[in-house]
């Protein structure tokens, strides 16, 4: 076993891997509050909604190859615990050379994927025009933000979340800078916050490599028989393929929640996207847990240890719980005055408040999935994750096709947290079939 592997598991190790992963974290609303306040200073609405609906477009657009972050970490980790340094610097060249070709796909492509979004998502006339614009320039920086899931997952494999931290605060505090130059200072409009994520983007990810610079110190990552390995590549893309399915059906609840709450009303609607931003944080300070169980849990799992496996397991899931109790005592004492900070609208005050108590309970019975899913990635269980995903969203539908026709807005949300009960459940099933997997891979 290497010392990576056989370094003690302890509380200490966790939180230095989760909290700079939260603080990294707590920079992304940061950027959106200011790209949505230089162009606010245009004194016009269409720039906003234009810069609005441009960043949703392509964030989902780029979200689609998320899964090379997840399938990143457990691979690296498991190299790592198996003490295989040139399968390490191996994989970081193939997630470079997947997120280099996804983002030039999407260049090539961006002409019929832009056609498609507006169908979907149908604007004004001025406002879709601003947010071609904006689009067409921020695209070229699609091989850099794509890429950075890649060396995130890498980096965040190694224990490394430091530097994830500095890379994003970083890539956004440049964004930041030159939002402000850009639209502000020359007057570039829309254009000029496109720039300005280009840029950062690009310098986000030249950083990114900087902190991977021991790895390109050697041969190993270069060794193109090794890299195009076809078995190797088959695994890669076998652990990826699962995760993107599972990460579709786990958008289409939320997407299926957001239209089907949208069919009770504009106030409704308007209640649960406040709401979901409760949920939001949530995700944030989670996801520094479950970060901290996918390399630890990797290692394990690369080194065939299944009680160092199960060690950290329940460390990273212990902290895991404890901020998610954290989090419900403070939406049960200041859940209100977030509420109102977050809108002046009396009505959608009024109807956010009906349905406070379910965000209340969500990161409690949430917390459970997210930290199975962070074990599970660690593993590179990705097919288990793939399949209990497809049970916990056939059980979401029936609950919804039972519940909101009798229950309406409540029954959504009751919804909505048995969808994260029934991923708890489906995989809690399948861990002990992850602890014989490495312990039959130590025989």
């Amino acid at each position: 076993m290497n010392n990576a592997a056989s370094e003690k598991l302890t509380h200490g190790r966790v939180l230095h891997i989760a909290v700079p992963v939260v603080l990294s974290n707590a920079t992304v609303p940061i950027l959106g509050i200011v790209d949505t306040a230089v162009v606010g200073q245009m004194g016009l609405a269409a720039p906003i909604g234009a810069v609005g609906i441009g960043a949703v477009i392509l964030s989902a657009i780029y979200w689609m190859f998320g899964f090379l972050r997840m399938g990143t970490v457990g691979l690296v980790a498991q190299a790592e615990g198996q003490g295989d340094t040139g399968e390490v610097a191996a994989l970081l060249t193939r997630a470079l050379l997947i997120g280099a070709g996804a983002g030039v796909a999407i260049i090539a492509l961006q002409s019929l994927l832009f056609w498609g979004a507006f169908i979907v998502s149908p604007a004004s006339a001025e406002v879709e025009g601003l947010a071609r614009s904006y689009m067409a320039l921020r695209v070229w920086s699609a091989p850099a933000a794509i890429a950075l899931y890649g060396i995130t997952g890498w980096l965040i494999a190694q224990e490394r979340t430091r530097a994830v931290l500095v890379v994003q605060i970083g890539m956004n505090g440049l964004n930041i800078a030159l939002d402000v130059w850009f639209v502000m200072g020359l007057g570039w409009g829309v254009q000029g916050v496109a720039a300005a994520t280009a840029i950062a983007e690009w310098s986000g990810l030249a950083l990114g490599l900087w902190f991977c610079r021991a790895a390109f110190a050697g041969t190993a990552w270069r060794v193109w028989s090794v890299v195009f390995d076809p078995a190797r590549w088959r695994r890669m893309m076998g652990v990826n393929t699962d995760i993107l399915i599972r990460s579709l059906l786990l958008e289409g609840i939320f997407v299926s929640f957001m239209f089907l709450g949208a069919g009770q009303g504009d106030v409704v609607l308007a209640a649960n996207q406040v709401l979901l931003q409760f949920f939001m944080i949530a995700t944030y300070t989670l996801d520094g847990f479950a970060f901290s169980a996918e390399a630890l849990v990797g290692k394990a799992y690369g080194a065939r240890d299944p009680a160092r496996l199960r060690r950290a397991a329940v460390l990273a899931s212990g902290w895991g719980l404890a901020m998610a109790c954290g989090m419900a005592a403070v939406f049960v004492l200041f859940g209100t005055e977030i509420l109102d900070a977050m809108t002046t609208a009396p009505d959608v005050r009024a109807q956010a408040r009906v349905y406070l108590a379910y965000v209340v309970l969500l990161p409690v019975l949430g917390c459970a999935a997210f930290m199975l899913d962070g074990i599970f990635v660690g593993a590179t269980r990705s097919r288990d994750m793939r399949n209990m995903m497809a049970v916990s969203f056939a059980i979401y539908l029936a609950f919804v096709a039972v519940l909101v026709p009798l229950l309406g807005n409540h029954g959504l949300w009751i919804a909505m947290l048995v969808s994260f009960i029934a991923r708890a459940i489906t995989l809690g099933l399948r861990y002990p079939a992850l602890e014989r997997g490495a312990a039959r891979a130590a025989l």
